[in-house]
């Protein structure tokens, strides 16, 4: 992308009235004064580079208009924050952000370089939770799935995104989403509907020692589940959104199933129920993909009805919070906390997930802790080895995939965690109990937000490991 520049002689040979004044020099933003003055209206808002994007999705992310009278003192932050905002789209490579004088009103650009927005990316996968799960198992190569999985980002231009899987192997899944983020001038309601269909020769149908216990079933389905889904979206800007959706599920376990686990589904072999869900996330991370300064806070509370008008409702309220400080000198501290409560007066097994599924303790990727409430702490210390630098591919011509950006940061962390069960059996060590771990990592960021990780950890059993992740832990 070309970067606009807002002056035509050196800075230093401006009167000081006619200097540039840039944002922190993490950012990249510039603005050259009005003579004279220390407030101008805003006379026209330019965007560049969004070929397939439209300007008026940009626009509704902004949080000033033609007309607003902005302060000089406050301009280079104020367009900082807007820039980030755009950013946090995840539709560009990169955006950069300058305001310059022209009669006596702010002129404004904010250039932008769009990504690639369609991604046939083909399905080669584990068919367990991790690679440590997945090494464990005695027929691994037979636990693999295969397809395609279809994204299409900035569908129309308008942000909206459109997903399709298909999946074959062990796991079989077809499904499609549609999500809308906003409609309307100021994008300010949109809406989510999708469907799946999911089938798997084997299902984890107990916890035994902590870890999952496996059925399989060459010849048929122990697992089938379908659900379809739809919500509103309420969206003030990127970084602040309430979302309310309603989905109806049905699931189906084959007999074996509920002879070796009568608890399963509560005695049954098949459920049907209807999940409500509002949430509210409030994302003000300076990036989203790798956050190093800002903050992030999620709440949802879901309420499930069982059709059957027999089995028990369950209640779930679930929150998180994560803060990220920057210590200086290239010293960045990450602090996340997050918290289940779940109500009801019986659960079924698959309702007692707890910890060791999407939320995790480090070092206890192997177990998963079965319960009704839990708390976690993560925290960790990152020094960036090397500053975000770009990989440029001369034999590429096109700018949407020649620039591959690289970051490194060393980390040490600190993870703690508690799971609450109100009745465990004697082989199950973990529930109930306090969780620790510690560990080293390098984080490697990198093309369209990808985050890598590779980490050493010792946990509260006194056991070491290495593994490797992808996506950002806190």
């Amino acid at each position: 992308m070309q970067v606009l520049t807002p002056v035509s002689a050196p800075a230093d040979t401006l009167p000081r009235t006619l200097r540039p004044v840039v944002a922190p020099a993490d950012t990249l933003v510039r603005v050259l004064p009005c003579p004279g003055t220390a407030r101008a209206a805003v006379g026209r808002v330019v965007f560049a580079g969004n070929a397939i994007t439209r300007e008026r999705i940009l626009r509704a992310e902004l949080d000033f208009r033609e007309g607003d009278t902005l302060a000089l003192a406050d301009l280079p932050a104020r367009l900082e924050a807007n820039r980030r905002r755009l950013f946090n789209l995840q539709l560009f490579h990169a955006v950069v952000a300058q305001a310059s004088c022209s009669g006596g009103r702010w002129f404004i650009v904010f250039g932008v370089q769009e990504r690639i927005y369609t991604f046939p990316v083909p399905i080669l996968s584990l068919a367990d939770r991790n690679l440590r799960s997945w090494l464990n198992r005695s027929d691994r190569w037979r636990r693999l799935d295969y397809g395609l999985h279809l994204t299409r980002a900035n569908f129309r231009g308008r942000n909206e995104q459109l997903i399709a899987n298909l999946q074959l192997g062990f796991n079989r899944k077809y499904e499609l989403f549609y999500e809308v983020p906003g409609l309307g001038r100021y994008r300010r309601l949109g809406f989510g509907v999708g469907a799946s269909y999911y089938q798997s020769h084997a299902l984890d149908y107990r916890t035994l020692d902590d870890r999952l216990i496996p059925l399989r079933a060459d010849d048929n389905f122990p697992i089938q589940r379908f659900y379809a889904t739809a919500g509103l979206r309420f969206r003030h800007t990127v970084q602040f959104r309430t979302a309310f959706d309603v989905s109806y599920h049905r699931e189906q376990i084959s007999d074996s199933v509920n002879y070796y686990n009568p608890n399963y589904f509560l005695g049954r072999t098949q459920r049907e129920f209807l999940d409500f869900t509002i949430s509210h996330t409030r994302n003000q991370r300076n990036t989203f993909a790798y956050p190093l300064t800002g903050q992030y806070a999620q709440v949802s509370l879901t309420h499930r009805v069982f059709l059957d008008r027999t089995t028990p409702a369950v209640t779930t309220l679930r929150a998180t919070y994560s803060r990220y400080l920057s210590l200086g000198h290239q010293f960045y501290y990450s602090l996340g906390l997050t918290g289940q409560a779940r109500l009801a007066r019986a659960l079924g097994y698959p309702d007692t997930r707890a910890l060791g599924y999407d939320d995790l303790v480090r070092g206890y990727d192997e177990y998963v802790i079965d319960g009704r409430h839990y708390g976690l702490l993560q925290q960790g210390l990152s020094y960036r080895l090397f500053a975000p630098k770009t990989i440029r591919l001369g034999s590429i011509d096109n700018p949407k995939v020649n620039t591959i950006p690289i970051a490194l940061y060393g980390n040490i962390f600190a993870d703690a965690g508690y799971v609450v069960a109100s009745a465990t059996i004697p082989q199950n060590r973990l529930p109930n109990h306090f969780l620790r771990a510690v560990g080293v990592g390098l984080h490697l960021v990198t093309y369209y937000d990808r985050v890598f990780t590779a980490e050493y950890t010792l946990n509260g059993l006194g056991q070491t490991g290495y593994f490797f992740r992808a996506e950002f832990p806190i």
